[in-house]
This record gives C-alpha cells, sequence and structure tokens, in this order.
C-alpha cells in the first residue's frame, strides 16, 4: 500500500477518462510495474484513442498510479470487457484496482450492460484471487485461448 515517506497524509488519487497522450505514459511503466517482464505490446494505443470512455487513468499529485483499459462489446450488446489493468507496484492493496473497476463497472451500466469479462493466465493466481475478490466467476482453463501455448481463464461477472 502506498505511503508518505513522512508520514503525513496522502494526497487523493484522481480517476479520469484515459486520454491518447497517457498512453506513452503507461507503456514507458508496464514493464517495470511487471517486474521486467515484456508487457507494453499487450496495450496498444487504440484504446486511449478508440476506447477513452472506458479507459482510464488513475493519478496522485500528477503521478501515474494505475489504468484500466476496457471498452463496451460490439458483437455481444449486454457485454462490457476488461482488457488491461495496472496499479502501481507501491499502491497495490490500497484499493485503487478496485476503484478502477467501479468506474469501469458505472460506465458499464450507464450504457446498459448487464456482464462484465475479462482473461489472465491461469498461471496468473494473483490476477484470479483479484477478480474473484471484485465478484467475477473463473470459467475452467482454455487450452490455445489466444494461440499456441497461450492459455487463458475467462472470468465474468454480472453488474
Amino acid at each position: 500500500m502506498a505511503r508518505p515517506l513522512d508520514g503525513a497524509a496522502l494526497s487523493p488519487v484522481r480517476i479520469r477518462p484515459a486520454e491518447p497522450g497517457d498512453h506513452a505514459r503507461v507503456i514507458a511503466v508496464l514493464d517495470e510495474w511487471w517486474r521486467g517482464r515484456h508487457m507494453r505490446d499487450m496495450l496498444p494505443k487504440l484504446f486511449f484513442v478508440h476506447f477513452r470512455e472506458t479507459s482510464f487513468v488513475a493519478e496522485r499529485d500528477g503521478k501515474l498510479v494505475g489504468f484500466l483499459a476496457g471498452f463496451l462489446s460490439q458483437s455481444l450488446p449486454d457485454e462490457a470487457y476488461v482488457h488491461f489493468v495496472g496499479v502501481h507496484p507501491d499502491e497495490r492493496g490500497s484499493g485503487l484496482g478496485r476503484e478502477l473497476y467501479d468506474q469501469f463497472f458505472a460506465v458499464a451500466r450507464q450504457h446498459g450492460r448487464t456482464r462484465v469479462s475479462c482473461v489472465t493466465s491461469p498461471a496468473n493466481h494473483g490476477s484470479v484471487a483479484f477478480h474473484e475478490a471484485l465478484g467475477f466467476e473463473p470459467g475452467p482453463p482454455q487450452a490455445g485461448y489466444d494461440g499456441p501455448g497461450a492459455d487463458r481463464v475467462v472470468l465474468s461477472r454480472s453488474l
């Protein structure tokens, strides 16, 4: 959880819709936030251009501390989908991930969506547990979901 070094109260986090210029800021920290794993290619700029109403950045004192990239499904009119969410390592456990999802859920509801889904690797136990705590239900691992060797768990929840 983020804590100020001098014991002073933390300033609040501001969550706002993503803008195209935010993409460079987000991909600049992705690999670091994922402990050196190459992740930048998984988050194209299109989320910051075409899905600004359903993608968000979180800032504390102007510093990027989290983001969520999602969209309203065009094929499944009752569904919304979260493509990527990230929280600065110092902010994990603070409730920021839940706040980002709550913002997304509110927009999805405003558009008449009744279900939200996302996918993660079956080996990413932390992600599965986080999503279960938010009310998502994981399905069984699906072999080759994203291509050979790219197994995924589909998680979904009602709104």
